[in-house]
């Protein structure tokens, strides 16, 4: 009996008074016993397909005293009337054989599929069996199984119907951009439009995920751009969806505004100060709105936003609500918002206005 092993696509020629197997296998010697208990008929191969084979739930094929696995060449040959078994690895493995098997129906041919590798038997080998045979593993998606992969996937990424995308690129949160690929075995890199370069990737600052795609783990001003991603599978070359990457100095939280009147008692014709100040985050964007009493009201009344320092790492920000000459209708709650990226926050004090006094009589 002859056993052949395989990893990977197998093309095999028979010759006969010998067969003349080529192939990159491993030949197995097993003891003459052993072939008696391999001889149980299988199914009948269809004509003109390759041979699927059969699944079985578990068990190694039983080798005699372990065989030996010898390196062939090219070519190996098989006497007349022995056995011929080959081995390909894969799950699944499909065959393609000599047109004569295509339509045996004498019960020579057996193809068993095992937990991890698939198996061809042949028994009462005659010149009639001379030809090429081959076995590939099949590469499955749900039902479709196809023994060429590059044929399987026409699409290396995820199709998507946006010719780009927009990404925040936010100072505090990592950024993902997901070029999903439909192949774990693709070669994937990240690339940028221009200057047209590869990005590194070097597991920290920016890693990679076949499940996730890239991840920027503390994005910079400089990750900003043009990006997309390319992937390799089988000499099939494709790019993914344009990513534009925008950066924005994200704030850590809210702004805390604090407001201040000049006075929280006034008489009437006094002016009114009310401050809004804000200490918030360097390059971050604070925006201040006001509600107050009268605010239908246009006359005397407007607001000034400062910027007045705050330090290397932080800003201070600053809104002065001026109402001229105050009013009865004057009276009542100012109220601050500030709002940033994160959330917004209110702040209010309460003006009294209190009626001039009369000028004492002569």
């Amino acid at each position: 009996m002859t056993h052949i092993t395989d990893v990977g696509n197998v093309k095999i020629h028979l010759t006969m008074g010998c067969f003349m197997i080529c192939s990159d296998c491993y030949l197995v010697y097993c003891h003459k016993d052993a072939q008696e208990q391999r001889r149980s008929p299988g199914k009948k191969a269809k004509t003109g397909k390759p041979k699927q084979a059969k699944a079985v739930k578990k068990g190694p094929l039983p080798v005699i005293n372990r065989g030996k696995f010898l390196k062939v060449g090219e070519t190996i040959s098989v006497h007349a009337g022995d056995t011929l078994e080959l081995r390909c690895r894969g799950k699944p493995v499909q065959w393609a054989l000599p047109s004569y098997l295509e339509e045996e129906d004498e019960g020579r041919l057996r193809i068993v599929q095992h937990e991890r590798y698939g198996v061809l038997t042949l028994i009462n080998t005659t010149g009639a069996d001379t030809g090429e045979y081959t076995c590939y593993p099949m590469f499955c998606e749900d039902t479709d199984c196809r023994k060429n992969y590059d044929k399987a996937i026409k699409e290396l990424f995820v199709p998507s119907s946006d010719y780009y995308e927009v990404i925040q690129l936010r100072s505090n949160w990592p950024t993902r951009l997901p070029c999903q690929v439909t192949s774990p075995a693709a070669n994937v890199t990240l690339h940028r439009e221009f200057p047209p370069v590869e990005v590194a990737v070097d597991g920290t600052e920016i890693s990679f995920n076949v499940k996730k795609g890239f991840t920027i783990h503390r994005p910079r001003p400089y990750h900003a751009g043009a990006l997309y991603c390319v992937a390799n599978l089988g000499g099939l070359r494709q790019s993914s969806t344009k990513y534009m990457l925008i950066y924005v100095n994200y704030p850590m939280a809210p702004p805390a505004p604090i407001i201040q009147a000049s006075s929280t008692s006034l008489t009437a014709g006094d002016n009114l100060r009310v401050s809004c100040t804000v200490m918030g985050e360097r390059n971050v964007a604070v925006e201040i709105t006001w509600e107050y009493p009268g605010q239908q009201v246009t006359y005397h009344k407007h607001s000034i936003i400062n910027s007045v320092g705050g330090g290397a790492t932080g800003q201070q920000i600053q809104s002065i609500l001026l109402v001229d000459e105050v009013r009865d209708v004057d009276q009542g709650a100012y109220t601050c918002t500030a709002e940033n990226l994160q959330g917004s926050k209110s702040v209010s004090t309460t003006v009294k206005v209190l009626p001039k006094a009369k000028p004492p009589k002569p």
